[in-house]
């Protein structure tokens, strides 16, 4: 499938800022599942743009603007071709070891909720048994479109009774750490998810590790392994680490964001998401 991807990123300041720095997690990779066609981030006055990878393997790039600046908009753009793989992750840039993503995090702290709900899962062999724990999650909880509040910790989630993919994403890598697998959080684009064409946030799953295969994706959202109408970007402990902008800025006063991604399949209706 070839997916195009356009995304707006807009910055409104009260006051005048003296500076502005942004670290943008936007720019796919290539891998087994997909292959980059065309991709390019511009902003519309004048920057610096140095790109890099980070820890994980994710492309970076940071964003340095001097001011007085008022305004700001971000354009990313670019076109991916995408094949069905089943879930697995094979080809990519992994300059981390699978025990790494055995640590938690607050956002995926490892509690006797989490453990509980582990305990849960059934299965003949490790690749049956992590797709009944994404079902089980999915279950667990009501998706809900938008960003939704911060902080959440995997047995609040689960108190709660709902969340948005980026807490079911927490939340299955919460409870499969607990069941003793490597597991981390994904950004990227999806053609699925909770009320499509309303989103307020990036998609997010999450992808666990087991011997025979390695890395293999699974979306609580959708109760399947991530296909065709995905695209993968980035990669972390927690969301924290690939949430697709992060930033400072030296000024004061209120800022306003306003983000619209549109994905679009060849010879399908384009959908849209704002983050």
């Amino acid at each position: 499938m070839r997916l195009s991807i356009d995304h707006h990123t807009r910055y409104r300041f009260s006051v005048p800022q003296a500076r502005v720095v942004q670290l943008l997690r936007v720019t796919p990779s290539d891998y087994a599942a997909q292959t980059v066609i065309d991709w390019r981030i511009d902003v519309d006055c004048d920057a610096r743009l140095r790109t890099g990878l980070d820890g994980y393997g994710n492309p970076t790039t940071m964003l340095y603007i001097d001011g007085p600046i008022e305004r700001l908009e971000l354009t990313v753009r670019g076109e991916v071709l995408t094949e069905d793989q089943a879930g697995v992750v094979s080809g990519a840039h992994e300059p981390l070891p699978p025990l790494y993503f055995t640590r938690t995090t607050p956002s995926t702290e490892v509690c006797d909720t989490t453990r509980d709900f582990a305990r849960m899962m059934r299965g003949s062999d490790w690749l049956e048994r992590i797709h009944a724990l994404n079902t089980a999650v999915g279950g667990a909880i009501r998706i809900e479109a938008g960003r939704g509040p911060v902080g959440r910790t995997p047995g609040e989630i689960l108190d709660s009774g709902h969340g948005t993919t980026r807490d079911a994403a927490h939340l299955l890598v919460a409870v499969a750490r607990a069941s003793g697998c490597p597991s981390r959080i994904v950004s990227g684009h999806s053609l699925h998810g909770p009320n499509r064409g309303l989103r307020r946030s990036a998609h997010y799953w999450a992808e666990i590790n087991i011997d025979r295969l390695g890395w293999v994706g699974l979306d609580p959202s959708s109760g399947t392994s991530p296909d065709e109408s995905y695209v993968r970007v980035a990669v972390g402990l927690d969301a924290y680490d690939c949430t697709p902008v992060s930033g400072t800025r030296t000024g004061g006063g209120i800022e306003e964001l306003d983000v619209d991604i549109r994905v679009d399949a060849a010879g399908q209706e384009r959908g849209s998401q704002q983050q």
